[in-house]
């Protein structure tokens, strides 16, 4: 079961996109040093398909990405979700995952954008060119190709 905290429209998770993040709670990963340690406690409301039609019909026309941040405790119903973004809104809307796992999901077509990887301090978030964390966007080809370097910033 997924359990959605809070969200928002946001703009730098995803290049170019303007993205509806869900922060998803009972996080299994504990990194140490997590920006949003709180997600980790089973606090929220299940996040249901109908729940999640709902508040993207009210920002329909202002968001051109769905994010679901976290998820990890369920990753088939994070799929099953993105799957029924893409069957609903088609070419639409786009669809993206951010896990602190570093293991791919079993069905990459139900997502545009897919960010992989613990937070690990020594090395920094996505920003940092050290990060172990990557970002993949999914071609015109089905391929995902790394666009971490996107958030990199000069020292």
């Amino acid at each position: 079961m997924l359990k959605y905290v809070n969200y928002d429209i946001v703009f730098q998770e995803f290049p170019d996109e303007v993205t509806l993040a869900i922060n998803l709670s009972l996080c299994p990963n504990g990194c140490p040093g997590c920006h949003s340690a709180y997600l980790k406690d089973d606090i929220g409301e299940e996040l249901t398909e109908e729940r999640l039609f709902a508040l993207l019909d009210d920002v329909e026309g202002e968001v051109t990405c769905v994010g679901l941040m976290g998820g990890d405790n369920d990753p088939a119903a994070v799929q099953r979700l993105a799957q029924a973004v893409k069957q609903r809104f088609g070419d639409r809307l786009k669809t993206g995952w951010y896990s602190g796992r570093d293991e791919w999901p079993t069905d990459r077509a139900a997502f545009d954008y897919v960010k992989l990887g613990p937070y690990r301090a020594e090395q920094g978030p996505l920003k940092s060119p050290s990060t172990n964390q990557r970002l993949y966007r999914q071609k015109a080809d089905g391929s995902f190709e790394d666009i971490t370097r996107r958030f990199w910033q000069p020292a």
